[in-house]
């Protein structure tokens, strides 16, 4: 069974494998640093539905069942499926997995929801209560751009403090038995609220949660940032980095020789212009089922920690005035536990 580390940390005994992923991703992450790892490129961000929101379900609905068939198993082999988006009600969750008949459990967790569903999943197998889940996250910029900013016809202009909606859908299957990479911890975040309200500065509001996480995760189970190979968040942007970087080594960490973001290696922010990088549910799942797993199973890194950031943010609190309140997840994924 797993073990309580500190107040919010979990060691899990028999560490879930992560079996298999897969991802697809929309026209503009296709011409990115990252495009090889991907399953899916996308031609069209509609794919061919009428709507954007139409196209992000269907982006779910495919990467589940590619990650099944990439599993070798059957819709009828997952015990759960965790999963989330951006949209209000989930819908794209929703709506994507409706015609599955797999037990579902809706998660928000902002951009920090792939951390949410690896955890959830990784502790209900862990502790008996499934063999196969899947966890799984999406975003699509034109569906997120439309809910939380402005619609795409008026051509608004960004700051360079703002990031980039990336248009993906992630998944991965966690087994109870398998090969290697393992979820062996998961640092589960408290909400860090620092006041700043603007939402096109997202880095800004989510790099203390970061902190926050990362500090109490090294607390809890005694790890240095030596211990290793690669710390990764999820969407802090170039922004968010400098500040998260600036905010450990107040507490005597340094990790800027290990560190990167999804939303930093995703695209090319000169070239793609997308500002300070990329943000989203999308972000950190499509970067962990392609770049992150592949790489560690060609040996890239032996231990890495995948630390999505989200701020948990709505259009009707950014409207009232209200401040955005961070989150973030941490997960150590290896190759070799004892």
């Amino acid at each position: 069974m797993a073990k309580k580390l500190g107040n919010q940390t979990i060691k899990f005994d028999l560490p879930p494998s992560i079996v298999s992923t897969a991802s697809t991703v929309g026209p503009k992450e296709g011409k990115g640093p990252l495009s090889s790892y991907f399953d899916v490129v996308l031609h069209d961000p509609l794919w061919g539905e009428d709507s954007w929101e139409k196209a992000e379900s269907k982006m779910v609905k495919k990467t589940i069942e590619r990650v099944i068939e990439k599993g070798n198993l059957t819709p009828e082999d997952i015990d759960y499926i965790f999963a989330g988006d951006l949209l209000n009600q989930l819908t794209a969750s929703t709506f994507g997995i409706r015609g599955l008949a797999v037990p579902f459990f809706g998660l928000f967790g902002a951009c920090s929801t792939m951390a949410e569903a690896i955890t959830l999943g990784a502790m209900a197998i862990d502790g008996g209560f499934a063999n196969y889940i899947v966890a799984e996250a999406s975003s699509h910029f034109c569906s997120s751009e439309k809910q939380f900013r402005f619609p795409l016809e008026l051509g608004n202009q960004r700051p360079l403090t703002a990031s980039w909606t990336v248009t993906g859908s992630g998944a991965v299957i966690l087994g109870k038995f398998g090969p290697s990479p393992y979820v062996t911890y998961a640092t589960t975040g408290k909400i860090v609220d620092l006041g700043i309200k603007d939402p096109m500065n997202m880095g800004a509001a989510m790099a203390p949660a970061a902190a926050d996480t990362i500090i109490t995760h090294f607390e809890d189970t005694g790890f240095l940032p030596s211990d290793y190979d690669l710390i990764i968040t999820g969407d802090l942007g170039s922004v968010g980095r400098e500040l998260l970087l600036e905010l450990l080594r107040k507490h005597n960490y340094d990790i800027e020789n290990i560190y990167t973001d999804c939303g930093i290696e995703i695209f090319d922010s000169v070239t793609q212009d997308t500002h300070a990088g990329g943000s989203g549910c999308g972000c950190c799942a499509v970067t962990l089922a392609g770049y992150l797993y592949k790489e560690m199973k060609n040996n890239k890194w032996n231990r890495i920690l995948f630390v999505p950031t989200g701020a948990l943010m709505s259009p009707g609190s950014t409207q009232q005035g209200e401040s955005i309140p961070g989150i973030a997840h941490a997960v150590t994924i290896e190759n070799n536990w004892a």
